[in-house]
């Protein structure tokens, strides 16, 4: 999976901003991109929301996105927000 991690400063973007800026990336690669697992940090939620679990030491979050497709990670200020595109 391809591994993308950016750092946002001079302001602190909340999860909408963060995920438009992750949406502009993962369109940059030429296929319509799907939002398969994403996990928000500050508010402590996550998609899908139902895996509570770790494997591995992974969330159950990640591990989903990963193996259902996920051919993108995008990390935005070192894990406040996380998105897994297909």
């Amino acid at each position: 999976m391809q591994k993308i991690v950016l750092t946002v400063t001079g302001c602190e973007p909340d999860y909408g901003t963060a995920a438009k800026i992750a949406l502009a990336i993962a369109e940059q690669e030429g296929q319509e991109p799907l939002l398969i697992a994403w996990h928000d940090r500050r508010r402590d939620k996550h998609s899908p929301s139902c895996l509570q679990c770790e494997i591995k030491g992974a969330p159950g979050w990640e591990v989903y996105g990963a193996n259902h497709g996920g051919r993108m990670r995008i990390s935005i200020n070192c894990d406040d927000y996380v998105f897994i595109y297909g």
